[in-house]
């Protein structure tokens, strides 16, 4: 078990409890199957559980996050459980698999676009984000992630019914198809230094933005 930072709420912050802890307080943890491969993100409650119910097969993480529960009423003292960062399961029902292609929808999209439209650079909340096909449907063009972008309503409405080339337009990024690995560090808005190292490692390189 390697051994690194602790990050622990301090002793009059209540955001470990269960009453007052928004999911998005503390951060999410990076679970991985028994073979050292990412599964998905899990809130601190899930991981809390995955400890008690002794399925952690080891751990990867060089930060602990400490969690802190009641008090005893025979000590006074209040309970702790440190968790890593990243844990390893002992389940091997969801295997990674480096080819895996996450579904494509609208969040994810907007996640893989950095929640900017492709081709003026406006940056927009999600509820102003449009899909828009580089190669329309009607010529051809299919409903995939490599031929998606996320747009602002301006430009989809002037590009309408044409390729980017009739329109005079270009785009700012590659549009590309993420693999899962590129995917759960798009939607943790939250990772921590060492989940995002241990992800990119298994995250092909790319050169996204065009010159």
């Amino acid at each position: 078990m390697r051994q690194g930072a602790v990050t622990c709420p301090r002793e009059n912050d209540d955001a470990a409890t269960e009453e007052d802890d928004p999911v998005d307080v503390i951060p999410r943890i990076l679970k991985l199957d028994a073979g050292g491969l990412p599964v998905e993100w899990v809130d601190w409650r899930e991981a809390v559980s995955l400890y008690f119910t002794d399925k952690i097969a080891w751990e990867a993480g060089s930060e602990k996050i400490c969690l802190r529960g009641g008090r005893s009423r025979e000590t006074g003292i209040r309970s702790e459980l440190a968790i890593d960062s990243i844990i390893a399961v002992r389940d091997r029902s969801h295997r990674f698999a480096r080819n895996l292609v996450p579904a494509l929808t609208r969040r994810e999209l907007y996640h893989r676009d950095g929640g900017l439209c492709l081709y003026c650079g406006t940056r927009l909340g999600f509820s102003q984000m449009q899909i828009e096909h580089v190669v329309p449907r009607s010529k051809g063009g299919v409903h995939e992630w490599t031929n998606v972008v996320s747009t602002c309503e301006a430009c989809n409405r002037y590009k309408d019914d044409r390729t980017p080339e009739q329109a005079g337009m270009s785009l700012l990024a590659l549009p590309y198809e993420p693999n899962l690995a590129e995917w759960l560090i798009l939607a943790n808005r939250r990772i921590l230094a060492d989940q995002q190292a241990f992800l990119e490692r298994l995250a092909p390189r790319r050169q996204r933005f065009t010159a």
